[in-house]
């Protein structure tokens, strides 16, 4: 199956930095979200990015526009009739997740594949709202997209070989390096291993082995990571890492994975990282 036109329902920042990246790899692109003005800030955000490409000498003006031609901004997902391909990047609510993919599957045409860009949730629980979980997979970009160059591909218990093939091929397309997950756990990769990370940052922070700025210094010094973990934390939002982190305590049934008391304090305190001005630093 050929991949001509992509619909990204979610235009956020992930939704925003996937439909960026669909469109410069030449994919015809409609971004959507609940209220069309939500999308017009993304397609704004989108443009604004390649200017800093074409002041830097990285494309032309021409190119900019030839890319920005291909995105159509669009509220809802009635218009999602005729796209070969749908990127699901809503917030992490398992529950609106699932009732945007029932109503994806009857706008769909029926040989369209569905795919969601959830860090944790079950593929195998999402595709199960579809009649379609033979073509339903977890495409899974990092924050940015425009920058993170991994894509993890996410089999759910019903997803056909040729579906990984398809969506592996679209990501390498897009200028990334696609990994298959064989398995539906939850977290896949990455996220399995970055959550226990955080909850060991943090229960060192509580014990007083360090400060958060230590902290964050020895594991950018010490392992060569870009972030800290509670820099990142603040970075990608604190509140996603809570949720995670209780879905995972609720699927794997173990006390490991709950969060610590000083997380939750954090979200008590409405501190959910630099989207509100503050996390566990003050920005």
């Amino acid at each position: 199956m050929e991949i001509k036109k992509i619909g990204v329902l979610g235009a956020g920042a992930m939704g925003t930095g996937i439909a960026t990246v669909s469109a410069q790899a030449g994919f015809d692109v409609i971004i959507s979200d609940v209220d069309l003005s939500i999308v017009q800030k993304s397609v704004g955000r989108m443009s604004s990015f390649f200017d800093k490409s074409v002041e830097k000498g990285k494309m032309t003006g021409e190119q900019k526009e030839a890319i920005m031609g291909r995105v159509e901004p669009q509220s809802g997902v009635d218009g999602f009739g005729d796209v070969d391909l749908v990127i699901e990047a809503i917030f992490e609510d398992l529950q609106v997740k699932k009732d945007n993919f029932t109503k994806l599957d009857q706008v769909c045409k029926p040989e369209a594949l569905l795919t969601s860009n959830t860090s944790s949730f079950s593929i195998t629980q999402l595709a199960a709202t579809t009649k379609r979980p033979d073509r339903f997979a977890g495409m899974h970009f990092f924050n940015p997209p425009p920058i993170m160059k991994l894509v993890e591909v996410i089999r759910g218990y019903g997803t056909s070989d040729e579906t990984v093939k398809v969506v592996s091929e679209v990501a390498v397309k897009m200028g990334k390096k696609p990994i298959e997950i064989k398995k539906d756990s939850p977290g896949f990769v990455v996220n399995r291993i970055l959550l226990a990370q955080f909850i060991e940052a943090i229960k060192l922070y509580e014990e007083g082995v360090a400060s958060l700025e230590d902290i964050d210094v020895a594991v950018k010094l010490g392992l060569n990571y870009p972030m800290g973990p509670f820099e990142l934390q603040d970075f990608a939002g604190v509140d996603i890492g809570f949720h995670v982190t209780n879905y995972f305590c609720d699927e794997f049934k173990d006390i490991r994975w709950n969060p610590p008391l000083a997380l939750k304090q954090l979200i008590r305190a409405g501190r959910l990282g630099r989207k509100t001005g503050a996390g566990w630093f003050n920005y």
